[in-house]
């Protein structure tokens, strides 16, 4: 088992200052760093160490799926507890698979698919369904609403 890491200050300025966008240039993370007065490898080996210790599950961009000519939807299954952590790695293995969420409801497990095309949404649930045994609730969005949400550290 690692050893989690308290965060300190320089942790949380990085939490933070990463939240609001992410520099599109040659060496971001470098330019992130001087921004920061951090070492690019210090920069590096501190967002490393938040991913192992949990405290930060991604460290990637969000791409908006449908601008790029993809798919998002939102879909929902009723999960027996005693299958829960099974279904859960069959779901999570499918690369087209953004989050995935427990829920006290009868529909317990709720995931997001992103697809490069919208036919493969389909498929991605009819594979699901096929693998688990278990009915999928597509419940793609009509209606989209944007929030700036921020998780100060």
């Amino acid at each position: 088992m690692t050893e989690k890491h308290p965060l300190d200050e320089i942790d949380r300025r990085i939490i933070n200052g990463l939240q609001g966008g992410f520099p599109i240039c040659s060496s971001p993370y470098a330019a992130v760093a001087h921004d920061m007065g951090l070492a690019e490898d210090d920069l590096l080996r501190r967002l490393q160490r938040l991913r192992t210790d949990g405290l930060l599950s991604r460290f990637g961009p969000m791409y908006h799926a449908e601008k790029l000519g993809g798919a998002l939807t939102l879909a929902a299954i009723s999960v027996p507890e005693d299958r829960y952590d099974a279904v859960a790695e069959q779901v999570n293995a499918h690369a087209e698979v953004a989050h995935n969420y427990a829920r006290e409801h009868q529909l317990n497990m709720w995931f997001v698919l992103a697809t490069e095309q919208l036919s493969r949404i389909d498929e991605v649930i009819a594979e699901i369904e096929a693998e688990t045994g278990l009915k999928v609730y597509n419940m793609p969005k009509k209606e989209e609403f944007f929030i700036g949400l921020r998780f100060e550290a």
